[in-house]
């Protein structure tokens, strides 16, 4: 498979649902790429733990397959090497392990590109899987007030909650 070298700034860590990391969003060319990082690629994992937004990065990168879950809001590609960085180490900052709140400061995205959850304020993940997020129609500065298993974010800093309500409106 050919390899693609791609560069540009760093945006955010993309979320699984379960609080590990599935990739990242790289500013490239004045647009949003969605990078896709193998779980097993620890070291990969613990880079990107590191990294603050508006660093600049260069990859090379994979083509991937079409999702059978159809197409994404932006491009997405598979990491195969981080060629350079300027990392710097995230803080960790524990959380209460019941009801998360805050204010959206960012959306999260499935493998596939399809947004799928919101990254608030405190830090924490609020995963509501893409039909959730259709359905609450929530966007950036919105608040946000959700109950769910959470799971510690590995990247740290907050939790990874599988939602099973926000703001009153029950998800399962």
């Amino acid at each position: 498979m050919a390899t693609t070298r791609l560069s540009g700034s760093f945006m955010q860590i993309i979320y699984s649902p379960r609080g590990g990391v599935e990739g990242f969003l790289l500013a490239s060319h004045g647009a949003p790429t969605q990078v896709v990082v193998d779980k097993d690629d620890e070291q990969a994992q613990r880079l990107l733990a590191t990294l603050r937004t508006g660093q600049q990065l260069v990859v090379s990168t994979q083509e991937l397959p079409p999702s059978a879950k159809g197409a994404g809001v932006h491009p997405v590609c598979g990491l195969a090497k981080v060629i350079s960085v300027d990392a710097v180490v995230p803080r960790k900052v524990p959380k209460a392990t019941a009801g998360y709140a805050g204010t959206v400061a960012r959306l999260n995205y499935a493998r596939h590109g399809a947004p799928n959850g919101y990254v608030l304020d405190s830090g924490d993940f609020i995963h509501v899987k893409p039909a959730g997020f259709v359905r609450l129609k929530l966007k950036v500065g919105d608040q946000v007030a959700a109950d769910g298993d959470a799971h510690f974010l590995w990247a740290g800093g907050g939790w990874a909650v599988e939602a099973s309500s926000v703001n009153g409106k029950k998800l399962k």
